[in-house]
């Protein structure tokens, strides 16, 4: 009867039992995802998307300011002189650009409607 049981129940295991190769050390519980993080993770991919459509919807010349300055689209950030250099203005010129830029996107983000 034990056998029977057994084969139709199948093996039981428990989560705190140690897994095979690591010492006692990890445990199936550990294996499991968290589904916390897991909700930390799509909330962030929801704002990085929103953010991304938002630094999109800047005009042009912020949008590209930004996207050198910050490393946007995969690239590495630039300093604000070699993003000067680029666009062909000047350091101070991109700061004053890049602070407006920013402002406008802490507006949106908040809601709040742009100057």
């Amino acid at each position: 009867m034990e056998l029977r049981r057994t084969r139709r129940e199948g093996a039981q295991t428990s989560l705190q039992e140690p897994l095979e190769g690591s010492d006692g050390q990890l445990t199936l519980a550990d294996t499991l995802p968290d589904p916390t993080v897991m909700e930390d993770d799509c909330e962030q991919r929801a704002d990085a998307a929103r953010l991304r459509r938002m630094v999109e919807a800047l005009p042009p010349r912020e949008c590209r300011l930004l996207t050198l300055r910050y490393g946007l689209g995969g690239r590495p950030p630039q300093t604000q002189q070699e993003v000067a250099q680029q666009l062909g203005i000047s350091r101070s010129y991109v700061s004053r650009i890049e602070k407006r830029a920013l402002d406008r996107l802490q507006k949106a983000w908040r809601g709040t409607p742009p100057r």
